[in-house]
């Protein structure tokens, strides 16, 4: 039986090479098998650095006591590394009315939820506010409108929607005073100071203590550590972010600032001359409250002529 499989299998691999070299006599290439071809909806996982649009988003909206209400938009930049600078205007207007509506104005990569609330008058009804954004060549519009199922909350905004435990919480969201900036030359480092207070909860984590390393002698096991040695501390912190602006502004610190003694501090370097508004959110680790301030950048000397 083993034999006659063998022979099998040498006269089928022998009549392919056979037919395989009598197309190429023929100047035929020979035959492949079809390549699958992609669902019109499936969603490529190329990455691009640059060159792709921006995105607009309705998140819903909230309910203001006296009436009115704010609809709420975020935006995806889809460049995984360019930074876009899109002035209110004809590539970055709310419709109708006022296009500068207060949305951001220098785009960061990827998701960035919640950012702008656009306030609307109590009789707002059925009618809808368009946000456009046009990012290398592309133009892309979110649409919001007070659909009852897009409602929102200011508990679910402190959270970021991540946890939103009910209005009936104790914890309580910290609150943010920036100090004013003068005197801010392009290109100069400045000092930003945070000033929070927060409620104390929650109570937040001891950090943990650094993991031991393995005692039972097993071979051929890689231990799981953290890459730090030890559990990352939870507490009160500040996150700094660019909202307005004609250029990048670098932060000193890349991630969330701890806070000591009520202030959180950090660096900010201006690259270009102009009117910038400045972002900090305070976060207890359930809760975040965020304060905006504004900073006119004079030229500085490698700056001149910009």
């Amino acid at each position: 039986m083993g034999s006659h499989l063998r022979w099998l299998t040498s006269a089928v691999v022998g009549g392919v090479l056979i037919a395989s070299m009598h197309a190429r006599a023929q100047g035929q290439a020979p035959s492949q098998a079809p390549q699958a071809r992609p669902f019109p909806t499936e969603v490529s996982n190329t990455r691009f650095n640059s060159g792709q649009s921006v995105v607009p988003y309705f998140e819903g909206w909230i309910r203001n006591p006296d009436g009115t209400f704010d609809l709420v938009f975020g935006y995806f930049n889809r460049n995984w590394k360019e930074e876009l600078a899109i002035a209110p205007g004809p590539d970055n207007k709310f419709e109708p009315g006022n296009p500068d509506g207060g949305q951001p104005t220098y785009f960061l990569p990827r998701r960035q939820r919640w950012v702008v609330r656009y306030r609307v008058p109590a009789d707002f009804g059925k009618k809808t506010v368009t946000w456009s954004i046009t990012a290398n060549g592309r133009t892309e519009k979110a649409y919001g409108d007070l659909i009852p199922a897009e409602e929102l909350t200011e508990r679910v905004l402190m959270t970021n929607g991540n946890f939103n435990p009910g209005e009936s919480d104790p914890n309580q969201p910290p609150s943010i005073t920036l100090a004013p900036l003068q005197n801010v030359v392009a290109g100069v480092p400045v000092t930003l100071t945070a000033s929070v207070q927060d409620d104390g909860l929650p109570k937040p984590r001891p950090v943990a203590p650094p993991r031991p390393p393995p005692t039972d002698g097993a071979r051929g096991v890689i231990a799981q550590v953290n890459s730090s040695g030890q559990g990352r501390p939870r507490g009160l912190r500040v996150t700094w972010m660019e909202y307005r602006g004609p250029g990048k502004v670098t932060f000193g610190a890349s991630g969330p600032t701890l806070v000591a003694n009520g202030q959180a501090s950090t660096s900010a370097t201006f690259a270009a001359p102009g009117t910038y508004v400045l972002r900090a959110t305070a976060n207890d680790g359930q809760l975040s409250k965020f304060t905006d301030v504004t900073v006119t950048v004079k030229p500085g000397a490698s700056t001149q002529g910009q």
